[in-house]
C-alpha cells in the first residue's frame, strides 16, 4: 500500500516551462493532475511537493490542492523525503516518488515505487519501477494517482 506520494514539480507537475515576464514567474498546472492529487488526499494518502527550484507558484498550487508538505527550493530532496516519511510514520515501501530528471533519481530509487513521467530523461526511466504514458504537466501525475488508488484498493469515485 502506498501511503505517501511525493513528487518533483518542474517537469513533473508542470510541463517544465518557466514563464517569466520580468516581474515574476508563472507555471502552468494541469487540472487533471490536480484532480488525481485531491483524489489521493481524500483516500488518505499524504502528498508532498519536493522541488529544487523555489517558486511562489508551487506554494500557491499546494495551497489550492490542500497539499500539506511542501519543500520548495530544497538542496537535498532525498533527505527531505526520508525525513518526511519518518515524521509521518511511513515505511520506505509505502512511499512513491514521481520525477522527470537526474536530481530525482535518488528519490525514485529509494522509494518503494519510483515513477518516471513519460517524457523523463532516459536515466530516470531506467531507475524507475514505472513510467507513465503521459508527459509531465499533461496527465502523468493523474495517471500515477489512478494506478496508486487502484493498487491501494480504492475504487470509490471521488
Amino acid at each position: 500500500m502506498i501511503r505517501l506520494v511525493a513528487m518533483d514539480v518542474d517537469g513533473t507537475l508542470t510541463d517544465g516551462g518557466i514563464y517569466m515576464d520580468g516581474a515574476g514567474e508563472f507555471k502552468k498546472f494541469y487540472v487533471q493532475d490536480g484532480y488525481g492529487i485531491v483524489s489521493l488526499i481524500r483516500s488518505g494518502v499524504e502528498i508532498a511537493f519536493i522541488s529544487g527550484r523555489h517558486s511562489p507558484a508551487t506554494d500557491a498550487r499546494a495551497g489550492d490542492l490542500g497539499v500539506k508538505h511542501v519543500y520548495n527550493g530544497t538542496k537535498d530532496k532525498l533527505s527531505d523525503l526520508k525525513s518526511l516519511a519518518d515524521k509521518i510514520g511511513v515505511s520506505q515501501s509505502e512511499v512513491c516518488f514521481i520525477g522527470d530528471d537526474v536530481p530525482d533519481i535518488p528519490c525514485i530509487e529509494w522509494a518503494g515505487l519510483g515513477v518516471a513521467v513519460g517524457d523523463a530523461v532516459g536515466e530516470v526511466k531506467s531507475s524507475a519501477d514505472m513510467t507513465t504514458e503521459s508527459p509531465g504537466g499533461r496527465g502523468a501525475v493523474r495517471e500515477a494517482a489512478d494506478r496508486i488508488l487502484s493498487m491501494n484498493g480504492d475504487s470509490t469515485p471521488i
